[in-house]
């Protein structure tokens, strides 16, 4: 029961790493609140921390919407009372060279990937800011530090939030309130296996191209990612503040293909 007693906010936790957060979460302890935009996804998320025993609500809102956040956070602290974890963790994939991405696409992309974190952090950090302290954790990923074929828009984003997450870290260090990265490399999530099923005419061969990139030679799980947001979200990562922790399978001390 690592997160007992702690309230936890993650946002997309309707699918995927969100998702397998949310459950993990909920098992060591935490009330989680759980957040998407699908409904359909965050209710079947609540459902399934409920049926195993563990305590979740759900809150649709956009992140990159300020009156949603707001709402949003509202009927958390109506609900708990607090938030001591915020997990950033939505957020959106772009595929494709600069010149080829279209206007819109880039803007969204900014949208949700960096704006999405501004906002959710502007706006829970005054109540953690009250309290004296707070884990807030940011999705980046192992492509913020590493250039990487038709990722230039995607790369741009997280590498956003890996260097607003350090100039968080120094503003908010006196106040006991911990901001960390979490740098995924190629983690195998349902948006992923769609992309590659769609994308691909063979998507086992696109698979195990992937998997050469990684030392080891696997693709990574959400539950990979998820219980390293459970470290940072925990006392146990106490000392660590505006670090970056890298679960990518050795693609950036190895070499990318």
């Amino acid at each position: 029961m690592r997160l007992k007693g702690k309230v936890a906010l993650i946002t997309g936790s309707g699918s995927g790493i969100g998702k397998s957060t949310a459950i993990l979460f909920a098992k060591e302890g935490a009330k989680v609140v759980v957040n998407d935009i699908s409904q359909a996804n965050g209710i079947q998320t609540v459902n399934e921390i409920k049926s195993s025993g563990g305590e979740a609500i759900f809150c649709l809102a956009d992140v990159t919407s300020k009156p949603q956040i707001l709402k949003m956070i509202d009927d958390v602290l109506e609900t708990y009372g607090k938030i001591d974890i915020l997990f950033n963790n939505a957020g959106i994939s772009v595929v494709g060279a600069l010149h080829e991405t279209e206007d819109d696409v880039i803007e969204n992309a900014l949208k949700v990937n960096v704006q999405g974190v501004f906002l959710m952090s502007k706006y829970v950090v005054p109540h953690m800011l009250e309290r004296q302290e707070g884990s807030i954790i940011n999705m980046s990923s192992c492509l913020a530090e590493i250039g990487f074929l038709k990722r230039a828009v995607y790369a741009a984003t997280k590498g956003a939030v890996l260097a607003l997450t350090k100039s968080m870290q120094v503003d908010y260090a006196p106040y006991n309130i911990r901001v960390n990265a979490l740098l995924p490399g190629t983690i195998l999530t349902p948006f992923v296996e769609n992309y590659l099923k769609t994308s691909y005419e063979n998507p086992e061969e696109a698979i195990n191209t992937i998997k050469q990139r990684q030392l080891n030679g696997k693709l990574g799980t959400p539950e990979d990612v998820a219980f390293a947001a459970l470290f940072l979200a925990s006392d146990e990562s106490k000392f660590m503040l505006g670090s970056p922790l890298y679960i990518d399978g050795g693609v950036v001390s190895g070499k990318a293909l």
